[in-house]
């Protein structure tokens, strides 16, 4: 039984490092260790919390709530948590994080060593090998957990050590302080939109572990949680070596240049002529891994919340299909358009992680949970104001005012003030979930 429980938390942890490990999470440190040069470290904190502890908060409150996102959105309400896992599953599927995967495979994988590709040519190569490993989910974990993530484990590994062996160069001096590099680090974490696909992954996880046999709830817990830990710890090694790469970095970044060639810089200088190749192979990998992951999400969802009037093999088709289409732009692009969009729900999905992560347990009425979360609604509205160049000067005045504005958090003590207050005050409310 204890060898048994060993492969299975081997194998779901590595799922879960390859659904988390796709695009964004490979171009965005590299550019972050560049930014932040000699406070790598401040960097390397700053990422780890919003890409790291945060999506392994999101895994323990669906544990602590049941087995899916749904049973986490009850503790609010079920209809709200339906209209935001909506707008989650869109976010990390056919609108941003699955079309992101396309764009890189071809930019970093595909144009590489093919100069003349076509960006339509590739798209429909690279989808049509996700619907077809999407198409029946059953034996997904074990495909990616068993088979693809040790390979891309062994050359992003590769690719880390020697590089931390051999620095292009020593960091240079920050031109801001410490406490922004962290800042800009922990705000560059939401574009990995891993706590948005955590919420949605914990199920994936739960599901496959009790397929394997993990039926009792304590023993199930226990599997998910290390094959969690597991996870986040091989995010943590490769996150802080791809930083600490962009740190060491030579490679002068223009505005003509792209995070896609940053990482291909590095990659060549680190492992030289094979450089491209393994970095094209690792995010070949990374992207179908995370794609395929997404799809299946994505297809499952919608099935359920129509009762499969939109069928699994319906949601897939069409997921695959809008996918696509949006992936013939440029990674930058997506990364552009898609910052609006995760510096609004984010937030909202982050704070409603953190309150049951805290409080679940010990308070068990709904409208604390209701107000937390309509303030950092409220709050995150004007952060897409401001990225539109919508009364920017003004947000900006105001966001010095509020606690831990600098750092892009400065949702945390209003809707914590807003929880709190409303806790004491509806304490002999009726209306409360049933904890698990």
């Amino acid at each position: 039984m204890q060898n048994k429980s060993i492969m299975v938390i081997l194998t779901l942890g590595f799922a879960l490092f390859a659904m988390f490990f796709g695009a964004g999470n490979l171009i965005l440190p590299p550019y972050i260790g560049l930014l932040a040069k000699d406070n790598w470290v401040e960097a390397i904190l700053g990422f780890t919390t919003s890409g790291i502890i945060a999506p392994f908060l999101g895994i323990i409150a669906v544990l602590k709530s049941g087995d899916s996102f749904t049973d986490l959105g009850k503790r609010v309400n079920l209809k709200l948590a339906l209209v935001l896992a909506t707008i989650i599953m869109l976010c990390i599927g056919p609108i941003v994080a699955i079309p992101r995967t396309g764009a890189t495979t071809f930019e970093v994988g595909v144009l590489p060593l093919m100069p003349d590709a076509s960006p339509i040519w590739s798209s429909i190569i690279f989808f049509a090998i996700v619907l077809v490993l999407s198409i029946s989910p059953s034996k997904i974990v074990d495909i990616i957990g068993s088979y693809l993530t040790p390979l891309l484990l062994i050359l992003l590994a590769t690719l880390v050590v020697v590089g931390i062996l051999n620095p292009a160069v020593i960091p240079q001096s920050s031109n801001i302080g410490a406490s922004q590099d962290f800042a800009m680090a922990f705000q560059e974490g939401y574009q990995t939109m891993d706590v948005l696909a955590s919420v949605i992954f914990a199920g994936i996880i739960i599901s496959a572990a009790r397929q394997k046999g993990f039926v009792n709830l304590k023993e199930r817990t226990n599997i998910v949680l290390k094959s969690g830990l597991l996870a986040m710890g091989c995010l943590l090694f490769i996150y802080g070596g791809l930083i600490y790469l962009g740190a060491t970095t030579d490679y002068q970044f223009t505005e003509t240049s792209s995070r896609t060639q940053l990482l291909l810089h590095i990659s060549t200088s680190v492992i030289g002529e094979y450089g491209t190749l393994a970095i094209s192979v690792s995010m070949a990998l990374a992207c179908l891994t995370t794609a395929i992951a997404l799809t299946c999400a994505v297809g499952t969802f919608f099935a359920e919340l129509t009762n499969n009037k939109f069928g699994y093999a319906e949601a897939v088709i069409s997921c695959t299909l809008v996918s696509a289409l949006f992936s013939i732009n440029s990674v930058d692009d997506i990364i552009n358009y898609a910052g609006s969009i995760l510096g609004f729900v984010y937030p909202i999905t982050f704070a409603l992680v953190i309150y049951v992560v805290l409080f679940g347990n010990k308070i068990t009425q709904k409208l604390p949970y209701v107000v937390a979360l309509l303030i950092t609604t409220f709050i995150s509205a004007f952060r897409v104001l401001a990225h539109f160049n919508i009364a920017t000067t003004e947000i900006n005045y105001y966001k010095e005012f509020i606690p831990l504005g600098s750092h892009n958090l400065e949702w945390v003590i209003p809707s914590f003030i807003g929880f709190i207050i409303t806790y004491f005050i509806t304490k002999n409310s009726s209306k409360k979930f049933v904890t698990t």
